[in-house]
């Protein structure tokens, strides 16, 4: 998805402001602009022949897991834990500790969306990187030759926090 705004903002000077003011003051980007981009961004992915997509940070809401059904066929939703998530909810404190709550609140939605429709697979991360994408591999039931072979219709986007 970071890629799609990237490419929208370089087109449209008023859209590149408000993305850029919200994502400077430390909002996330409007729904509708968001929404707007994905499904433009999804067409022209399938007009090329693009298979598949990876989006990070979104659905965000029941609301736009719904939405985001109507825009593509949703086969699997990677819900990535990691021992850091729990312990930052223990010892963040103030606004900090806010946010993570409020994270958390609102992704259990989605979650359970997905998780209803069978659709969510759990994973838990590992403390060393190297570990986690052989496992992910596994519990995707890929071989990483597969991965890397049809790697090249996939449009990612994942940014790790």
């Amino acid at each position: 998805m970071h890629g799609a705004i990237e490419e929208a903002m370089n087109k449209c000077p008023k859209l590149e402001k408000l993305i850029a003011n919200a994502v400077n003051g430390g909002a996330i980007v409007p729904e509708d602009i968001l929404f707007r981009l994905l499904s433009k961004r999804l067409e022209d992915g399938y007009s090329r022949g693009e298979s598949g997509f990876i989006l990070d940070g979104i659905p965000r809401s029941r609301i736009q897991a719904e939405i985001l059904d109507q825009l593509g066929k949703i086969d699997l939703v990677v819900n990535f834990k990691s021992m850091e998530d729990s312990f930052m909810k223990h010892r963040a404190e103030g606004t900090s500790r806010e946010r993570i709550e409020q994270y958390a609140k609102q992704s259990k939605a989605p979650e359970d969306y997905y998780r209803k429709q069978q659709k969510l697979l759990e994973f838990q991360v590992d403390s060393s990187p190297g570990a986690n994408w052989p496992r992910l591999l596994a519990a995707l039931h890929l071989k990483h030759i597969v991965a890397v072979r049809t790697s090249h219709k996939l449009n990612t986007g994942i940014n790790r926090r």
